[in-house]
């Protein structure tokens, strides 16, 4: 269950955002390894007793003019409803029960899913006596929080992450089959990949149903090469849904990430990379994915001897710090260098796949550490001795040491850029850990 998937839904004003807020950066205090994520982001992943979950914030999908009409906001809920896993609902003692909050609640009321009531700003006695009305609504599950404070937020997320199954990281057997995602905005050029690479070789083994009704797999062997291509362009359109409705296709891309091992992110060469592309990317490295960039449409670029180079950098100032990214400019209707684009998401899988025998790792890593010493902490030396790898689906690396909370991340940078130099880990995550000898 590792794409576990909790929408907060509620009318406008409740504190959705906050609480949002709240949980991730819960998450961030701990794991802060993607910077630049933008700070409107309607979604993210959130870490509470040891379990993970995706949060989406429908808030954010809701046009900010005066004049919301219920159905907007009802449209919102029925597709979080449809795709999310589990909802909580938002609603506010400040203003009471309202009618917004009871058609909605007559929403939510039909579905098997389960639906956390969360009473918001129930911040000192008087409210929590006024707050008892909302009980009215029928829910079986009320917990009455402060998103601001945080206070009653725990009980909510003990009860959320319940229903959630220990990951099972997947073991790779031998015959594990590479998983690629294609994701990226509408209209960038998803399906015309797909197209062209199923429209050349006539050898597809079968159509696999897509596991969750919302991907469909496609598999392939194609050159010597078997991989499975999970597509969320092609997919039969909801009625309900309006085609451009982007927060239907953001849960989508998430759902196509958690079972993908790489990620083909597609940008459109003439737009270059978007505030949403780069959330996209960050949620993908966050998640410990392979990534690989697809600049689509290049054959309506105009060229120069170095337009590739040049585009390719400034692209790189946008993605950092994760830049060991490898980047291909692409036709899918010209079928241009579509090819090339899979072997290399094939490089970057092993890549991720690839586990460094503890003395070479120490043999290069020592040397590193030996030409650059880390800096000298309240006049304490810090003294590395030893580095391992860990035995976890992404590249992560145990570096044993005596002061492990001393180290700062420009030196936790330098290491990470010592190890990219040494073993190929272009297109991949790595993770770094200082642990106490």
């Amino acid at each position: 269950m590792a794409g576990y998937t909790v929408a907060i839904v509620g009318r406008p004003n409740v504190g959705k955002s906050t609480f949002f807020n709240r949980l991730l950066e819960q998450r961030k205090a701990i794991v802060d390894d993607v910077s630049g994520v933008t700070r409107d982001r309607q979604y993210g992943v959130a870490e509470w007793g040891g379990k993970t979950f995706n949060v989406i914030d429908t808030g954010g999908f809701v046009p900010k003019s005066d004049d919301i009409f219920e159905q907007e906001i009802k449209k919102q809920v029925l597709i979080a409803l449809d795709e999310a896993d589990a909802l909580i609902f938002m609603t506010d003692t400040a203003t009471g029960v309202t009618d917004l909050d009871e058609s909605m609640a007559d929403v939510l009321r039909r579905t098997t899913k389960p639906v956390y009531l969360a009473v918001n700003k129930v911040d000192n006695h008087e409210r929590l006596l006024e707050a008892a009305e909302f009980y009215s609504l029928g829910f079986e599950k009320v917990f009455f929080i402060s998103a601001i404070s945080g206070s009653g937020s725990g009980e909510l997320l003990d009860a959320v992450i319940e229903p959630i199954t220990d990951e099972q990281e997947a073991k790779e057997g031998d015959k594990a089959i590479p998983k690629f995602a294609i994701i990226g905005q509408p209209n960038v050029g998803k399906s015309s990949l797909l197209n062209a690479l199923v429209g050349q070789e006539r050898t597809i083994v079968s159509d696999i149903a897509g596991t969750t009704r919302d991907t469909i797999h496609t598999h392939y062997n194609l050159f010597q090469k078997e991989f499975v291509l999970i597509d969320t362009a092609g997919i039969r359109r909801k009625q309900k849904v309006h085609e451009d409705l982007e927060f239907y296709s953001v849960i989508r891309a998430i759902k196509a990430m958690d079972e993908a091992d790489v990620c083909l992110l597609i940008l459109d060469a003439e737009k270059g990379i978007t505030a949403q592309d780069l959330s996209i990317f960050s949620l993908a490295a966050r998640k410990g994915k392979g990534v690989v960039i697809l600049v689509n449409k290049w054959d309506l670029v105009e060229k120069e001897t170095n337009t590739a180079r040049d585009y390719e950098k400034i692209l790189k100032t946008r993605l950092a710090p994760f830049t060991d990214v490898p980047v291909i400019f692409i036709s899918a209707k010209e079928k241009l260098r579509i090819f090339k684009a899979i072997e290399i998401a094939l490089e970057v899988y092993d890549n991720r796949q690839q586990k460094i025998p503890t003395s070479q790792l120490n043999e290069t890593m020592l040397k590193a550490i030996a030409a650059y010493h880390p800096p000298v902490v309240r006049g304490n030396p810090v003294s590395i001795k030893y580095v391992t790898q860990l035995p976890t689906v992404v590249p992560s690396f145990a570096f044993f040491c005596n002061y492990p909370d001393d180290i700062k991340t420009p030196y936790r940078n330098y290491l990470e850029n010592k190890l990219r130099e040494q073993f190929n880990f272009s297109g991949v995550p790595v993770r770094i850990f200082f642990r106490k000898k």
